[in-house]
């Protein structure tokens, strides 16, 4: 590759990286307005929330197609085509994290309409950790560290564990008192949907220890000492 084309691709790459952060903003941003339309009961942000999501889906798409173009024209080598491999990777994930919160506003303005019940402080716990794990994950790539990024995987399995602890509440809830079944159900929703963001944050941390060390990690409990 030449010196005026190295430059150029190099310039093309770091606008790849520059489209990312900013769709990270917008998928960070949407996932924060929908957790406090769901505990706000605010049905103005829920709707930012799914009116928002084509510009995200919008940016995942124009993210995938210049990191094929590079790919295609360029051939880069090393960190560069990790970098590319992973920006197409995360790309997706973000949009998902997008999809997520639409399923999480969709559910604030169900819920708003029904027998109100008030979140259980893990649902509000899942969602702090959710949010933390995201923001985490993000950094960590923006600092290309790999050790930032396997401690965000390391908190996944707290997630996963308040996921049960709401489903055991929630099922608890609804045999006292069937009138509350609606709103329980939706409740495992924003659950589930919470544990879901928590595992694409993960993914997002995986792909910074890729990028970094050009190694997978996922499935490797290896990489996690006291981890099993």
């Amino acid at each position: 590759m030449s010196a005026p084309a190295h430059r150029h691709f190099h310039d093309e790459l770091n606008e790849v990286k520059v489209r990312l952060l900013t769709m990270s903003g917008e998928a960070e941003t949407a996932l924060r307005l929908a957790v406090e339309a769901l505990l706000e009961r605010d049905l103005e942000k829920a709707r930012q929330v799914i009116e928002g999501d084509k510009i995200i889906n919008e940016m995942e798409v124009e993210i995938e197609e210049s990191c094929i173009d590079l790919l295609a024209l360029q051939q880069p080598m090393a960190r560069d085509l990790r970098m590319l491999v992973a920006a197409i990777k995360i790309s997706n994930d973000l949009e998902r994290v997008g999809d997520h919160a639409v399923n999480l506003a969709q559910s604030a303005e169900r819920i708003s309409r029904g027998r109100p019940i008030a979140p259980e402080p893990e649902i509000v716990e899942m969602a702090r950790l959710a949010r933390d794990m995201l923001a985490d994950a993000l950094e960590a790539f923006v600092r290309g560290d790999a050790a930032a990024g396997r401690e965000v995987c390391l908190r996944d399995d707290k997630v996963d564990a308040l996921n049960r602890s709401v489903f055991r509440i929630l099922l608890t809830h609804m045999m006292e008192e069937p009138a509350s079944i609606g709103t329980a159900l939706e409740l495992f929703l924003v659950s589930r949907n919470l544990e879901r963001v928590a595992d694409l944050a993960t993914n997002v941390a995986e792909e910074v220890v890729f990028l970094v060390e050009g190694k997978s990690i996922k499935h490797h409990a290896e990489d996690f000492p006291g981890k099993a």
